[in-house]
């Protein structure tokens, strides 16, 4: 009986719809198009772009012109993840990263995904 609570309890304390991307964040859907990757030792926006855009190519299955929008604040503070969306509604305007051109808040998920054979 103990050892069935405890398995119980044990799914209960992780995310049962975790995406792993290629780079070991994890992505965890929140709702209507938007999702989380929270801090896990990578601190670069890269990272957590790359965890992004694997997510929504390999898991979504959309396609790699989809536009990504990051929803939490800029700059992201140590320790703290960051917040994604699939629209522009919550976007906070900027990404965090170096872009030549405009930066509106969003990149497409193909440059999110590669971000991810710029980081390995």
């Amino acid at each position: 009986m103990i050892l069935r609570v405890l398995a119980v309890l044990s799914l209960l304390a992780s995310p049962a719809f975790a995406f792993t991307a290629s780079n070991d964040l994890r992505v965890h859907p929140t709702g209507d198009g938007q999702f989380t990757v929270p801090y896990r030792g990578q601190s670069a926006a890269a990272a957590f772009w790359c965890a992004a855009g694997d997510y929504v190519v390999r898991d979504l299955r959309q396609p790699a012109s989809t536009r990504i929008y990051r929803t939490s604040p800029v700059p992201r503070l140590s320790g703290q993840g960051m917040d994604f969306a699939l629209t522009a509604a919550a976007s906070t305007g900027k990404t965090g990263l170096v872009l030549l051109g405009p930066d509106d808040g969003s990149i497409s998920a193909a440059l999110a995904q590669s971000l991810c054979d710029v980081l390995n």
